[in-house]
């Protein structure tokens, strides 16, 4: 009688769960395939955090000065000026100038503005007016250094990779924004102004050493010079382009009709809950950190704008429950899902620009992009206290969330376009991608950056 061989004991199928889980983690392909933009990640982060301490410090000195809301409320006026006029300006520079030189002297302008204000702290009696001047200083050289910033990211990261890359920069800015101003408001506290104005110099000098070693981004070779009629010929090519023209009037009326932060304070008192005024602000950077966390299956997304579109009606369906709900943490709950939501709409945004826009116009219309995400929270700021004046806090709230799900609805049907954004098909798109391939090197990607920057000027 043979005897039989051994058994096997049943092997256990794969589990379904790990890929399940590892395709929702962040995709890190921009990060392994791209040295500047490593370099970029992590100069951003520094900068975040770093300013985090001026932009904490800067206020509260003001208020600590004139004991006037009024005189804290006015830095927002004489911000926003120098941001649309330099903004503009900004984008026909990063189109005509090199713009890896653009950031590293607008980082260094940072760093000097937050001298001035160092130096002011520590006299015996610190003035107002430079105060002042530095918060329109400061505006206006982010004015002018977003669209190199943002235009550079087309550049380094390969075509298919914009969606991750833009995931991972939000995620990165998230983590700022939660994370920098608690750091910020404990420097301040328990060291005082001139401690966070040396921190925020110091954060501006690492910026300026990490950017250097960035791959210089020179013009194209035909690159007229600034001009009106430069800025002119973005716009004439942004307004005839449908889907691009609907990333922008999308978040235009997003901002416009459903972003209630300036009257947060007189929600906390009415639902009874004053505590919960910091958790309003942080609750919206929450739910955009956990979207973040989760980023992974939009690198697979073809439909960017269909991301815009959603992204943009989840978070006007949010705030306009946050108006409705009179539970705090409902409310708490919905503002996290509305800043999910700003956050899916800004991934679709990002790529359709980055996939799309040619490269000389890549500055240029990234001013316009400075122009749209900056104007509309301001307008929808003084929309949010003007109907809360005349409807009420919370009525104020929920007609502003239900207004941009009905602005977003339409706007889909004026431009049907941009709900048929197929990556893969667009002409745009194509068009984008097939110059890159043809020109590897002006992707910027390389394993070594010391050694590509070793001869480029500082």
């Amino acid at each position: 009688m043979t005897s039989k061989p051994p058994s096997k004991s049943p092997s256990k199928p794969p589990s379904k769960r790990l890929p399940k889980l590892t395709s929702l983690l962040p995709d890190l392909a921009p990060w392994r395939s791209s040295a500047d933009f490593r370099l970029l990640w992590v100069q951003g982060l520094v900068t975040y955090f770093s300013s985090a301490m001026a932009l904490i410090a800067l206020p509260l000195q003001i208020k600590e000065l004139t004991g006037s809301p009024l005189a804290v409320g006015a830095m927002g006026a004489v911000e926003l000026v120098p941001l649309v006029v330099f903004g503009l300006y900004g984008g026909a520079l990063a189109d005509a100038v090199d713009r890896r030189k653009v950031i590293i002297a607008t980082e260094a302008g940072l760093g000097l503005l937050a001298l001035v204000l160092l130096l002011n702290s520590l006299l015996p009696s610190p003035m107002l007016w430079p105060l002042y001047v530095v918060a329109a200083g400061v505006s206006a050289l982010a004015g002018l250094q977003r669209p190199a910033l943002d235009s550079l990211m087309a550049r380094i990261v390969p075509h298919a990779q914009q969606t991750a890359a833009a995931a991972l920069n939000s995620l990165r800015w998230q983590m700022g924004a939660i994370a920098g101003p608690a750091l910020a408001g404990l420097v301040v506290a328990y060291a005082g102004h001139a401690p966070a104005y040396g921190v925020t110099i110091a954060g501006f000098a690492a910026s300026v050493l990490l950017c250097r070693r960035l791959t210089p981004a020179p013009p194209a070779r035909d690159a007229e010079k600034p001009s009106l009629r430069g800025i002119a010929e973005g716009a004439r090519y942004a307004w005839s382009r449908p889907v691009l023209l609907g990333t922008y009037v999308v978040d235009l009326a997003a901002m416009l009709f459903a972003f209630p932060n300036t009257i947060f304070p007189f929600l906390a008192d009415e639902l009874d809950a004053d505590w919960s005024l910091g958790l309003m602000y942080a609750a919206g950077s929450v739910g955009s950190l956990v979207l973040g966390l989760t980023s992974g299956w939009t690198s697979k997304v073809r439909r960017h704008g269909l991301l815009v579109v959603c992204g943009a009606a989840g978070w006007g369906l949010a705030i306009a429950a946050a108006g409705w709900f009179s539970n705090i943490w409902l409310v708490l709950l919905c503002l996290g899902f509305a800043g999910a939501g700003d956050m899916l709409s800004g991934l679709g945004r990002a790529t359709i620009w980055n996939q799309t826009i040619p490269e000389e116009l890549r500055g240029r219309l990234a001013g316009i992009e400075v122009l749209s995400y900056s104007v509309g929270p301001q307008l929808g700021q003084v929309r949010a206290g003007a109907m809360a004046g005349w409807t009420g806090t919370r009525a104020a709230i929920w007609t502003g969330g239900a207004a941009c799900v009905a602005s977003v609805g339409l706007l889909c049907l004026a431009l049907p376009k941009l709900l048929t954004y197929d990556a893969e098909t667009d002409e745009d798109a194509l068009r984008r991608k097939a110059r890159q391939e043809e020109t590897p090197e002006a992707q910027g990607t390389r394993d070594n950056p010391q050694e590509a920057c070793a001869g480029a000027p500082a």
